[in-house]
């Protein structure tokens, strides 16, 4: 056990890759940001998969202890549903971390993965103190002491069998993980709505993209009503597969079209813009926290809920999966609807603060 002179030590288990995306590495950097200002030494264990975000990690100033890449012919376990993700077996991962969990021995192991269910978490039980998980699904078993589900229209019971009685959930976007800029600039975004005026759209859907929503929702743009004077921004990773696609299609876009590539400043980018078109993924929470009014995709099965909460609050509307948006043309002619989008940033506004951060190292800390 750690002694009380030592420093408290935080390691995440989360990976990147073109099919898990990048949200679960930017989450868990965002709450190692907010724990390290406290003095709390962070690390990561990452899996080398392609698309991966270990490199961006190590410059955000965190060591991160690489496990390799997966070899062909491994064979991995059908469960939890997302086993796949991890490349390998859960067996195979466990006996790898192990390693650098016994040299590391840290007070909280926090883990975000799909892929990862309560045999991993026993596998490793020796050498971790406490254990913090971060889901979004309530599809498979952890021993976890704290466990966090940001998503709107989760109820703590979903969890109800599914962890020890002791467990402490923490459920709903008052915990979303944001980054300290989304709640300093809110004001500021919160203020220059009032006009409600649609004259820029930003267009972000994931740092891969690796099926081409991007693509879709632009084609789907270029037929709609929008104001002579509108501007439109994509945003973009480096690791997408179809950005050579994505300049092209931008390069003809009947409003000038700008694609930035692995932007630091999303928060200002967010702010200034007065529609997005978004995937009902962690970012949600961000358009949320600047009131931007949103037009959502369902990238992925787990987004479908999220979605569908959001769009039953009224704080963003709903278009469903990228093969369907021209079965939803009926929304652009809402974009010109009085008061509309000032409607929607007051409803997405007042449900996340961008605060949660803070509140989880409070739990983690303490």
């Amino acid at each position: 056990m750690t002694s009380s002179s030592e420093p408290m030590r935080v390691v995440f288990r989360a990976d990147a890759s073109l099919d898990i995306g990048t949200g679960h590495v930017m989450r868990c950097l965002t709450l190692a940001d907010a724990l390290s200002v406290k003095g709390v030494e962070c690390c990561f264990i990452s899996r080398d998969l392609q698309g991966n975000l270990i490199e961006q990690t190590r410059q955000r100033g965190y060591t991160v202890h690489m496990l390799p890449a997966p070899q062909g012919g491994q064979v991995v376990s059908q469960k939890p549903h997302h086993a796949a993700w991890l490349g390998v077996s859960w067996e195979m991962d466990a006996a790898e971390s192990l390693p650098y969990l016994r040299e590391l021995n840290p007070t909280w192991l926090v883990v975000d993965h799909y892929a990862l269910d309560s045999r991993w978490e026993a596998a490793t039980r020796e050498c971790w103190q406490r254990l913090f998980v971060i889901d979004d699904l309530a599809d498979r078993a952890h021993i976890a002491g704290v466990l966090l589900d940001q998503n709107l229209g989760r109820n703590a019971s979903d969890y109800e069998s599914l962890l020890p009685t002791h467990a402490q959930r923490l459920v709903g976007p008052q915990y979303a993980l944001l980054r300290p800029e989304f709640s300093e600039i809110r004001p500021y975004s919160l203020e220059r709505r009032k006009s409600g005026e649609l004259r820029h759209i930003l267009i972000s859907l994931g740092g891969v993209d690796k099926d081409n929503a991007t693509g879709a929702v632009l084609r789907t743009l270029r037929s709609c009503p929008l104001p002579d004077d509108c501007t439109i921004t994509v945003i973009m990773g480096s690791h997408a597969p179809h950005l050579d696609d994505i300049n092209a299609l931008a390069a003809e876009m009947p409003w000038p079209t700008n694609v930035a590539i692995n932007v630091n400043d999303m928060a200002k980018r967010m702010a200034e813009a007065d529609l997005a078109i978004g995937a009902a993924g962690s970012t949600s929470w961000e358009r949320c926290c600047l009131g931007l009014p949103s037009l959502m995709l369902s990238l992925a099965d787990n987004q479908k809920g999220v979605a569908e909460a959001l769009h039953r609050a009224g704080v963003a509307y709903n278009l469903g999966r990228p093969e369907e948006l021209c079965a939803s043309q009926e929304c652009w002619g809402r974009l010109d609807q009085s008061g509309w989008l000032t409607r929607q940033s007051a409803k997405a506004a007042a449900l996340v603060d961008g605060r949660g951060a803070s509140r989880l190292v409070q739990v983690l800390v303490n």
